[in-house]
């Protein structure tokens, strides 16, 4: 995987333009090595007629057929043997079917430069310690969810003082504690340290409405921040727009917009899309997005509504190459965003609605 590496050890973690050649030829690689090490997925793509050899260009990248999220929810395909995945990360912490993607040491690597590169640019590193919210899973053994181990891995951005869960493992399930949370933030917030949020912004959004409902205003430590991610999923009748919410976090809190950071992906691809300073999702080196209609799967052009494609060649261990999810989104060009950064950016529409996919935050909702 030479040209993964080399993908990864780019400077510029949105340099999307210069990174074309090179981002063909690591997703060529990605798809060649998929082909000829899982036979299932070889007889996908030669009953979709599609080859290795028929990648000769960057734009040919758009012909591979992608799958389904909700196909790695009832298949588990690996390619390389078990005994050489690092890493098992599902979707869903949840009853029911759960994708289970395999990440190898390489692929952990790759991870590792781009939260780095990704973290600096958003300036998410601190030595000051901090102490931690965490709107979502308390770790635990039985737990694989992806977005468990984000959680945990955004407190690994400034050293921890303590870390407190809004869903906390107790005689073998997960409970909703918001007012434990709630009591959290009033005890820490008396502290000379930062205090730093990550997690689900609907778990967010009714701790701010409830203290402001209460007139429990605080102002939070200088460096204090706010890192979401995971969206709002059976939430999505109370959601409201983001400006409210980031108001909201100023009024009760005291944490400026600047402060507030959001995250988008996904366990079946796991690239981290980092918001950028006028919280657009700036599309990574490390990954592209086409989107594509609902009705005829075909791309269609920048500003037009349709089914989001992501594709990376992060992984080894798992055919992730080209998936398409079940969020309607909408790709700007990068002018349209006025933070200087030269890619485009994803705006994150909703979900289709399919009734059988069962989310992580999904999951986290039936707890409250």
């Amino acid at each position: 995987m030479k040209y993964r590496t080399k993908l990864f050890h780019v400077k510029d973690p949105f340099d999307y333009e210069n990174t074309k050649d090179l981002f063909f030829w690591a997703m060529k690689e990605n798809f060649t090595f998929q082909y000829e090490k899982i036979p299932e997925y070889k007889r996908i793509m030669d009953g979709m007629g599609f080859h290795p050899d028929l990648l000769q260009k960057y734009n040919d990248l758009v012909k591979i057929p992608f799958l389904p999220t909700l196909f790695f929810k009832k298949h588990i395909l690996f390619s390389i043997p078990r005994r050489k995945i690092w890493v098992q990360a599902t979707s869903s912490g949840t009853k029911g079917r759960f994708s289970v993607i395999g990440i190898e040491a390489g692929g952990l690597l790759c991870g590792l430069r781009m939260v780095l590169k990704t973290g600096r640019y958003r300036k998410l590193f601190s030595l000051i310690p901090a102490n931690y919210i965490v709107l979502g899973y308390q770790p635990h053994k039985e737990n694989h969810t992806a977005v468990a181990k984000t959680a945990f891995g955004a407190t690994l951005f400034a050293p921890a003082l303590s870390r407190s869960y809004a869903l906390q493992y107790v005689n073998g399930s997960y409970q909703a504690d918001l007012e434990y949370v709630i009591r959290q933030i009033r005890l820490k917030s008396r502290s000379k340290f930062p205090m730093r949020f990550m997690g689900f912004p609907s778990y967010l959004y009714f701790i701010l409405k409830t203290m402001e409902e209460r007139g429990l205003y605080l102002k939070l430590p200088k460096g204090s921040k706010i890192m979401m991610g995971g969206g709002w999923k059976q939430f999505y009748a109370q959601q409201v727009d983001k400006q409210v919410l980031y108001d909201l976090a100023w009024k009760v809190l005291r944490v400026r917009d600047e402060n507030i950071i959001e995250f988008f992906g996904a366990v079946e691809h796991p690239v981290l899309y980092c918001d950028c300073p006028c919280h657009h999702f700036h599309v990574p080196a490390y990954g592209r997005v086409v989107i594509r209609d609902v009705n005829t799967l075909e791309p269609v052009a920048n500003g037009a509504l349709g089914l989001i494609n992501l594709m990376t060649p992060m992984i080894q261990a798992a055919p992730v190459l080209s998936v398409v999810t079940d969020d309607l989104g909408i790709l700007h060009d990068a002018e349209e965003c006025p933070c200087g950064l030269k890619s485009p950016w994803l705006e994150i529409i909703g979900r289709v609605g399919l009734k059988e996919i069962k989310t992580c935050a999904a999951g986290a909702a039936e707890k409250l």
